[in-house]
């Protein structure tokens, strides 16, 4: 979920460039306990060798024949299509994959090595179990989405085969109060069609139908107890968009690869536009040059909140400020074939409780409850209107735009170059452990 920054932040850019909040989410704990199932020995008679003669003219009694015991089903290893198999019965006891851990490199190289840092490292186990947790859910989402999202598809359906498979694999399905808050859907999912470029996902009676001219970029959030995981890829149908994907795929590369302790963001940002701005793409016989989208970037994220204090630029800035030890990154990068600035325009989707929210007398009856249905049910983290709608809420528009214009919930409008134009996205989540750098999103797909 990208984010665009505040307008004095502008004028920090090299190239009259726009950094881009990150992504806010909220949650609690996750309890994911699978109960064994357990069959008991049954009780046999003592005496059952020892039958009584009958008496004449009686029948004869059947000996009771022993029951076998129930088997035992067998722990699922595998996951089914569409994903529903809990990934806490395919990773017992917190066993999640680690992402991609890469070593720091010059005067970090130390840390690989350093006691101090491997203590501190292993004061972070329930931190990393929840990451992990997060990112392999994401993975296993992801994956079964790229293969079975087709042209013909609604987006509705689309993002709704992705978030209840979310909801199914943490086993929290958000129905009940305060559980979208212990896992689940990190932010609503982003359907971003060509020239928008984010913060797009269909609202209720949304007909809109992925065709096979469409770029499609496809932006998820996975939450395990606020620990959220946010990373995006783009698909094309036609061969044609392959430059630009592939450019804005190796300017994502190049923000993991280049991103570490003390690190200055506004120089990572030239890294990234270097990489990004050295491709071109051909549509239609027309060649276009490939624009990092400068109003747009990656950020920190926090517990439950998606946007963090820091952003990461993908244009050079004069920004000094430097990543540090602890810091979770979203390097997401936009590439485009138009301005490289996007604008908003549209119906808004995407919605999120304010951290700092004023404290404001709402009159507005429908507003009071709604805040309390907010609260209640996802605290910070971001939300669609679907989400509103499949917790039974209804004709709660007035009362959500109160909220916005109250400052106590903030809209994030769809975010558009020109028309005409295409846009992709890829973007991992890292952490910067004590010790090392971990990818925790990498997968063998990206």
């Amino acid at each position: 979920m990208a984010a665009k920054p505040p307008s004095d932040d502008l004028a920090k850019l090299s190239v009259n460039n726009g950094g881009a909040d990150g992504k806010a989410a909220v949650a609690n704990g996750a309890k994911n306990g699978d109960a064994a199932n357990h069959s008991g020995d049954e009780s046999e008679d003592d005496a059952d060798d020892q039958t009584a003669e009958p008496a004449p003219g009686a029948a004869k009694k059947k000996k009771n024949k022993k029951k076998k015991p129930k088997k035992k089903k067998k722990a699922p290893t595998s996951q089914t299509d569409p994903p529903s198999v809990l990934m806490s019965q395919l990773f017992p006891n917190n066993t999640y994959p680690k992402g991609e851990e890469v070593e720091y490199k010059d005067e970090n190289r130390y840390r690989t090595t350093s006691e101090e840092k491997r203590h501190l490292d292993n004061l972070n186990t329930d931190f990393l179990v929840d990451y992990r947790h997060a990112a392999e859910t994401h993975r296993q989402v992801r994956q079964w989405a790229q293969k079975n999202i087709k042209p013909g598809q609604t987006l509705t359906e689309i993002a709704e085969g992705i978030e209840d498979s979310i909801r199914r694999l943490v086993g929290h399905d958000g129905l009940a109060e305060g559980d979208a808050k212990v896992a689940g859907v990190g932010f609503p999912t982003g359907l971003n069609l060509d020239h928008i470029a984010a913060h797009y996902t269909p609202n209720a009676g949304n007909k809109t139908v992925l065709q096979q001219s469409n770029v499609m970029k496809v932006d998820i959030g996975v939450h395990v107890n606020g620990k959220i995981v946010d990373s995006a890829f783009t698909m094309s149908f036609d061969p044609m968009y392959d430059n630009l994907l592939a450019a804005v795929k190796d300017a994502t590369n190049t923000g993991v690869k280049e991103a570490g302790i003390d690190v200055r963001l506004g120089e990572l940002g030239g890294l990234i536009q270097e990489t990004m701005e050295s491709y071109e793409c051909e549509i239609n016989g027309t060649t276009y040059p490939i624009k990092s989208i400068r109003n747009l970037t990656g950020h920190t994220i926090l517990p439950y909140s998606i946007h963090g204090t820091k952003s990461v630029p993908i244009v050079k800035s004069a920004d000094n400020t430097k990543m540090e030890e602890g810091d979770v990154f979203a390097i997401e990068t936009f590439g485009s074939t138009g301005n490289g600035y996007v604008h908003d325009e549209g119906e808004v989707s995407h919605y999120a409780l304010r951290s700092d929210a004023p404290k404001v007398d709402l009159r507005l009856s429908s507003a009071k409850s709604l805040l309390n249905v907010i609260k209640k049910n996802f605290g910070t983290i971001p939300f669609a209107r679907r989400y509103l709608d499949r917790l039974g809420q209804e004709k709660y528009l007035l009362g959500l735009n109160n909220l916005v214009q109250s400052g106590i919930v903030e809209d994030y409008p769809p975010l558009l170059d020109k028309r005409g134009s295409y846009t992709a996205q890829f973007e991992h989540t890292i952490l910067l452990r004590p010790t090392v750098k971990e990818v925790i999103s990498r997968g063998d797909d990206y």
